[in-house]
């Protein structure tokens, strides 16, 4: 398999909401919507509306880093779960062996098939309901560093690559977990690695 490929099927695992609530991040009092859970799971899979602004029942609490019509919704792939489980035990944020539930990176869809390498600007999700489109990758801040509870997280998704993407809905719709999709290629210029390698160059720059 080739770096940054996946050989998994492409598959939707989960769907994944949260309302905004205080998180308590360095001395401050923080509102956040990144602690994602399951509402539609492979073993239960109800049907999940989803809008233009993003999945029924989930809300972003700064509109200025998520959410809006180009990061309604926000993909991670579950093959990055083993490294983030590991690295979370390494730090005593998780015991050895626990299983990351869905939802931990944040994601609204955890699903397999499609990771970084394989996944460009443009490039579209058919799901049987509900078609979406990749337009940028995730960006992490300290909020993930505090989901991820130990202060390297942002520093290990910055070299690892492991950003996971966002993605507009061009055809609103459903979303049951278990659902396989289709990827239709869009114009193929710039793939969310890449594009997410140059942000972080940029960050450091600054």
């Amino acid at each position: 398999m080739l770096p940054g490929m996946s050989l998994l099927p492409r598959q939707l695992l989960s769907v994944n909401v949260a309302q905004a609530e205080r998180w308590e991040i360095e001395g401050r009092s923080i509102l956040s919507g990144i602690g994602k859970r399951p509402v539609s799971s492979v073993t239960a899979p109800q049907r999940i509306a989803v809008r233009p602004l993003g999945v029924e029942g989930d809300e972003q609490a700064d509109l200025t880093v998520h959410g809006g019509l180009s990061k309604a919704v926000y993909a991670y792939p579950h093959e990055h779960y083993a490294f983030w489980q590991t690295v979370r035990a390494q730090a005593g944020a998780q015991p050895w062996g626990e299983a990351l539930p869905h939802g931990m990176l944040g994601e609204n869809l955890t699903l397999t098939g499609l990771l970084e390498g394989q996944a460009w600007i443009g490039d579209v999700l058919v799901f049987p309901d509900c078609t979406l489109a990749i337009s940028e990758p995730r960006q992490p801040c300290y909020k993930f560093a505090a989901r991820m509870g130990f202060p390297q997280a942002v520093k290990m998704m910055a070299q690892s690559g492991f950003c996971g993407f966002y993605l507009s809905v061009r055809k609103p719709g459903t979303l049951a977990a278990g659902e396989a999709y289709e990827l239709v290629p869009g114009p193929r210029e710039v793939c969310i690695a890449e594009l997410f390698r140059t942000k972080m160059r940029g960050r450091k720059a600054d």
